[in-house]
């Protein structure tokens, strides 16, 4: 009797639907030295350059027929003082919640990476192995996240015989509906060792509110009326190398203000706007299974457009990178980028070096950054 019972409630429990949540996380921290600060040189412990330190939650539903429910939450901090990241925000990096179909794709709503960062950043040397002090002038395409993009409805497809596409909108959440809003665009396809990819994003009046796509309290790379960046670029893996190439444009409108130096109105006349050009190439190498070592060069030419009329500023970067992996949580590396800037004088804090992650500006057209790093991964 008592083995029907048992036998009859086995087969009557409900069957619910799989789910899962991890918890991840990863610490990176370093110490940095900073050739020419106001003249003097700087020597800090810095958190979060190879990548970003960071712990978080993700998780999924099996809801049946090929759908899951889908979500993260990942936090930034900085190890030395323990503060939150971007700004202060709790979860800084991501927060979105959405669903995922075998056979459509993903879409995911909250706060999300741009189709720069998912699509076109991988061929950089920054967005894919090196990390911060990598980024071209100022980050200003965006593709070491300077930005994450608040109120964003983003699309993801599936992966089509090695072609994948998406795009994310963001909502302004204003009365003005266009008054800080981001769209973009972009696609990958590879195959082989061989990654093509490209993709667009306009902002209108980024961080010009609290509230809208692009936050003012932590995420900005540049202020104006319009920002609009596009760019291709490809990668291919040979064996044990790989090598990149990539080209972004970035156009802002009306700009007065970078999130890196500040003010960058100029003395005489009125900034209409401001174009970077980058182009990058930069190569990898695998010596062994626990070592690699890579290097990339950065030139980018600038138009700074004024009532007084157009110059022409360049930087030229240079960097290197070594990483050795004492686990497959656990390793070492050591980083260093010099940046020269050359071509016309802008009569702005432009004119003078600034490697994206340096102590501060440079007193004169030359900066050198050099760090020393372990990185552990949960």
């Amino acid at each position: 009797m008592t083995l029907a019972i048992l036998f009859i409630s086995t087969i009557t429990t409900p069957v619910f639907a799989q789910s899962t949540v991890t918890l991840y996380g990863l610490i990176d921290e370093g110490f940095d030295y900073t050739n020419n600060v106001a003249g003097s040189n700087v020597y800090e412990l810095q958190s979060g350059y190879a990548q970003g330190s960071r712990w978080g939650l993700r998780g999924t539903e099996d809801l049946g027929s090929g759908l899951s429910a889908i979500f993260k939450l990942e936090n930034g901090f900085n190890v030395n003082n323990g503060r939150l990241g971007q700004g202060g925000l709790m979860f800084g990096r991501q927060a979105y919640v959405g669903i995922s179909s075998n056979q459509f794709g993903f879409v995911t709503l909250g706060r999300q990476y741009d189709s720069v960062v998912d699509y076109l950043a991988q061929t950089t040397a920054n967005g894919n192995w090196a990390g911060y002090l990598f980024s071209h002038p100022y980050d200003n395409d965006n593709t070491d996240n300077s930005f994450r993009v608040n109120n964003t409805v983003k699309y993801t497809s599936p992966t089509i015989a090695g072609f994948q596409f998406g795009g994310t909108y963001s909502f302004s959440n204003d009365t003005n509906f266009a008054n800080n809003r981001q769209y973009s665009l972009g696609a990958q396809y590879t195959t082989g060792g061989l990654l093509l990819a490209a993709a667009y994003l306009q902002a209108n009046n980024p961080s010009a509110t609290a509230g809208g796509a692009i936050n003012n309290g932590g995420d900005e790379n540049f202020v104006g009326s319009k920002l609009r960046i596009f760019g291709a670029g490809a990668s291919y893996t040979f064996g044990s190398a790989n090598v990149g190439v990539a080209y972004t444009n970035t156009y802002v409108a009306n700009p007065t203000a970078s999130g890196y130096v500040g003010d960058i109105t100029p003395a005489a006349g009125t900034l209409s706007s401001l174009r970077f050009q980058n182009f990058e190439i930069n190569g990898k190498y695998q010596f062994t299974s626990a070592f690699y070592a890579g290097a990339m060069y950065t030139y980018t030419r600038a138009d700074f457009n004024s009532t007084a009329g157009k110059l022409n500023p360049s930087y030229q970067m240079v960097g290197w990178m070594a990483d050795y992996n004492l686990s497959k949580r656990t390793d070492l590396y050591v980083q260093g980028v010099y940046q020269h800037v050359g071509g016309d004088q802008t009569g702005t804090v432009l004119d003078f070096a600034y490697v994206p992650g340096a102590a501060d500006v440079s007193s004169a057209q030359n900066q050198v950054v050099a760090r020393v790093a372990i990185r552990h991964k949960f």
